[in-house]
């Protein structure tokens, strides 16, 4: 079976000529007045944090003036790329976050846009995914979860902030098959972005959730949910108490990047100017601080790096999406 692990992850960006961001040496990033970020889904997701976190770490040390945001729900992303395509002429401050689902949901035909339709400005972070429970569940581990659904799949209910073959959807069934059980049998419940889909875990609507990590570590320092597990092939630093897959015995490891993308026909030196304010965050306390409370990964592929490596990864999804039965 083809495992996609961090390993194969890094190797994308090795591939790319690309490293993680690990003290550079920082350019000088040109002045920027504002970036307004379009977010392609709701409040309290993976994209919401990861716009509104950059654009505090960017505004707080000064790189840029000021930054807006605007969540635009609809069409699984599509209807935020769709906009901003279609308003390109008016989007000249604008930088819309995205992730791997960009990739999936092209492959899946969920819109019929990809990367190539925009201007890919930089990946800039990794986050792995983690599978939370309510703080009452009767599940303490996701051992426990597998030998429910190995019994009964239809018992167990998996929420995502994303539609059904997505990445949320993939990461749980990927996760279930690594131990032993059939991917196709997953009973996964969508919502409408990662704040939806916390709201119906805590209701009670499902069982267990599929996300990112940096989204279930908000609410478990809260004291709202636990984090049954996570998906890097070793625990991290920021949150040390949360164990991995592959300690509870599953050899599944899985890690999803996050960047930026500009409006078609955006000029070089426009792009060229976020290259540099991006690169520059990463050397700042105020990125740190925001990196450490969401405990991301960082890298740093600007351009044409950014372009190659997401041609790279539409490969290699595209074929995990066909062994798991996602694709054909």
């Amino acid at each position: 079976m083809f495992k996609f692990t961090r390993r194969t992850f890094v190797s994308f960006f090795a591939a790319a000529g690309i490293t993680a961001t690990l003290g550079a040496a920082p350019t000088h990033a040109a002045e920027i007045e504002k970036i307004h970020f379009l977010i392609p889904g709701g409040a309290g997701g993976g994209w919401d944090g990861t716009a509104r976190g950059t654009g505090e770490a960017l505004t707080k040390a000064g790189i840029v003036g000021s930054a807006s945001y605007e969540n635009m729900s609809g069409g699984g992303g599509g209807k935020a790329i769709a906009h901003l395509i279609e308003t390109a002429k008016r989007q000249g401050n604008t930088l819309m976050v995205n992730s791997t689902p960009i990739v999936i949901r092209s492959l899946t035909k969920v819109f019929p846009q990809s990367f190539r339709d925009l201007v890919p400005i930089a990946g800039t972070i990794g986050d792995y995914a983690a599978f939370v429970v309510a703080i009452d569940s009767k599940y303490k581990s996701f051992a426990e979860v597998v030998t429910d659904f190995k019994a009964d799949p239809k018992s167990v209910k998996i929420g995502g902030g994303s539609t059904r073959g997505s990445m949320d959807h993939l990461v749980a069934a990927y996760a279930f098959k690594a131990a032993g059980g059939d991917p196709k049998k997953v009973k996964y419940i969508p919502y409408d972005a990662g704040g939806k889909a916390m709201a119906g875990l805590l209701s009670g609507e499902t069982s267990i959730l599929s996300t990112g990590l940096s989204e279930g570590l908000e609410l478990a320092r809260a004291g709202q949910v636990r984090i049954l597990a996570m998906t890097g092939s070793a625990r991290i630093a920021d949150a040390p108490d949360i164990a991995t897959l592959k300690e509870q015995g599953i050899d599944a490891t899985f890690v999803n990047w996050r960047g930026f993308f500009a409006a078609p026909g955006t000029s070089e030196a426009k792009a060229k100017a976020y290259y540099a304010a991006l690169e520059k965050m990463y050397e700042t306390p105020e990125w740190e601080n925001v990196r450490k409370r969401n405990g991301w990964v960082e890298i740093y592929n600007p351009g044409s790096k950014f372009t190659r490596f997401l041609e790279g990864q539409e490969k290699v999804i595209g074929e995990l999406m066909r062994e798991l039965g996602f694709l054909k």
